[in-house]
């Protein structure tokens, strides 16, 4: 199995990136925040896990084993596959969804595309302690503020990955521009992209029909 990848940065798209090793591309499958963290032509290290079907193997990348450890977790809840793993951490950091589970806090689960209401009761069920304690670290709530480049291109980033995960892009296009609202700026850190992403994802997630 691998672990972990390290290599020059080829390509990074809306749900997934290319990681050159020794002349070798691997397929990433990442969350948008990990991509975020990832430049064409620089080296970077991502924690990999590689998931391994009848006619497949793919590769899901995280930015720390922590985040792998959760979605190898997770996929143990019936009905939870990578997909729908992966699109928790893009809501949710680790800690957060361990909040989540502990607290039996239902409208948090619910608030990542695909899990329902009785989803979101079996994941709390299945899972019970298996996730850990949280480690402390500040959750996407506390992080939300100033989190997006003031430049279009950035925002525009955020809105391309939003529409990426199944939302529409004008809806996409709304939530990015409330949260940048909210944050009370124009102007935000250009190279820090997952605050705002986590927070329009939660936006739209507490607005599903």
């Amino acid at each position: 199995m691998i672990a972990s990848l390290t290599g020059t940065v080829a390509h990074v798209g809306l749900d997934r990136a290319v990681v050159d090793v020794g002349g070798v591309g691997y397929l990433v499958h990442a969350t948008p925040t990990t991509l975020a963290g990832l430049r064409v032509g620089e080296t970077a290290g991502v924690a990999t896990s590689m998931v391994v079907r009848e006619d497949s193997m793919t590769l899901y990348g995280f930015g720390d084993p922590d985040e792998r450890d959760v979605f190898e977790v997770v996929q143990t809840v019936s009905g939870v596959g990578p997909r729908l793993a992966l699109a928790m951490l893009a809501v949710h950091t680790p800690d957060a969804l361990r909040r989540a589970v502990a607290g039996e806090d239902l409208a948090a689960l619910t608030r990542v595309p695909g899990i329902g209401k009785k989803g979101a009761q079996r994941i709390v069920l299945e899972l019970g302690d298996r996730l850990g304690l949280p480690s402390g670290a500040p959750t996407a709530e506390a992080s939300a503020g100033p989190a997006l480049g003031a430049a279009a291109d950035h925002s525009e980033r955020v809105v391309e990955a939003l529409a990426g995960l199944g939302w529409p892009a004008k809806q996409a296009d709304d939530a990015v521009a409330k949260v940048l609202a909210e944050a009370g700026t124009d102007a935000v850190a250009a190279d820090d992209v997952a605050g705002t992403l986590r927070s329009a994802l939660r936006l739209l997630g507490g607005h599903r029909g």
